[in-house]
Order: structure tokens, then C-alpha cells, then sequence
């Protein structure tokens, strides 16, 4: 059975991910690349959850005792391997840490990191201060309100763990900046890394 690529790209609850990915997803296409599918982690480690009734809704996931997370993370780091398989580019849709009432929680534990075995791992990053102005506008989530401090911290430790995530599969680790008002900057520089280009 072929495998595609897995390309992971991560980044702290409001850096604009999504945004962005959706829209170098949209130019990838642009340029001839349609074989692009996205595979969001969360959902797919909500979808676990709610079918054992443990949630209700996504947000509640990272109250969850941490060994119920981290079943959760594998049968969701399984679903996606098996996505993968039908080839073209998979990207995975997650987050490095998850802040969860008893510290952080590792989003790509190296039991994760080597069921996916992805071939590029991109960190979108942003200003603290758009983070969080981010956070407090977004009324479709139920997210804690850290203070940018905070929110750096979130972020250096991000990093650290997609080095250490990069170094423990052999993944190839690229840090994209989004900056607040121009998604577009960072969402090119992501297609160009979904292509091939550099």
C-alpha cells in the first residue's frame, strides 16, 4: 500500500493555523497541487472520545486525565497513518503542547511522532499580544485566557518540542512566522513547503 507524505504543522491555540493552512492549502492548488488533504488531530482525537462519551464537547478533551489523552492520542496518531495511505500530502492539523489543568501536555509524544513518522514538521509562531487578541475574539472556542507572558512560554517550549520531535523521527523542521493582518505571507511560504519549493 503507498504512503504519502505526512507533513505536521503545529502552532499555539489563536497563532492563525488554521487560517493559514487553509488558505497554502488553496494555493498549493493553485499551482496544480490538488492531492492535499488536511487531518486534524483534535478531531480526530474528539471523535475518539465522544464515541467512548467521555466529551461533550472538543475543549473539554484536554481536562481529561492525562492517561485518558494519551489513549486518545494513540488511536487518533492510528487513524491518521491510516489516512495516509491513499497517498498525495496529509497534513496534520495539531498542536505541540496542550496546556491541561496539571501542566503541558506533549501533543506529539514520541509514541505519536513515530506512528506518524511525518516527513516535515512546521511551527507557525506569532506575537504574543496577536495571540492573544486572537483568543479573546474567537467566540467559537471555550479557550483559557493566559496572559502573553504566558503565551510566549507556550510557544519557546512549542519549539522545543518540535526540535526534539524532529530529531527523535529525522523530520525535516521549518518555523513560519504569521503576522497579524497578512495570513497570506505565511500561508505562501507554507505552500511553497507543501510543493517542493524552497
Amino acid at each position: 500500500m503507498p504512503f504519502g507524505k505526512i507533513i505536521v504543522i503545529a502552532g499555539a491555540p489563536g497563532v492563525g493555523k488554521t487560517t493559514v493552512v487553509n488558505l497554502a492549502v488553496q494555493k498549493a492548488a493553485e499551482k496544480g497541487y490538488t492531492n492535499i488533504e488536511i487531518a486534524n488531530y483534535g478531531t480526530a482525537m474528539f471523535e475518539a472520545a465522544k464515541a467512548e462519551n467521555l466529551v461533550e464537547e472538543r475543549d473539554q478533551m484536554r481536562k481529561l486525565p492525562p492517561e485518558i489523552q494519551i489513549k486518545l492520542q494513540k488511536i487518533a496518531a492510528k487513524k491518521i497513518r491510516e489516512k495516509a495511505a491513499s497517498g498525495g500530502t496529509l497534513i496534520v492539523d495539531t498542536h505541540m503542547l496542550i496546556s491541561t489543568p496539571g501542566g503541558y501536555l506533549v501533543g506529539l509524544p514520541s509514541w505519536v511522532a513515530e506512528e506518524l513518522r511525518p516527513d516535515q514538521i512546521i511551527l507557525v509562531e506569532a506575537d504574543p499580544e496577536d495571540i492573544f487578541i486572537r483568543r479573546l475574539g474567537d467566540d467559537s472556542r471555550n479557550r483559557d485566557i493566559e496572559g502573553t507572558s504566558s503565551l510566549q512560554l507556550h510557544q519557546d517550549l512549542a519549539r522545543s518540542t518540535a526540535i526534539s520531535c524532529a530529531v527523535l523521527i529525522g523530520s525535516v523542521l521549518n518555523i513560519v512566522y504569521n503576522t497579524q493582518g497578512n495570513p497570506d505571507k505565511a500561508a505562501e511560504k507554507i505552500a511553497k513547503l507543501l510543493i517542493g519549493e524552497s
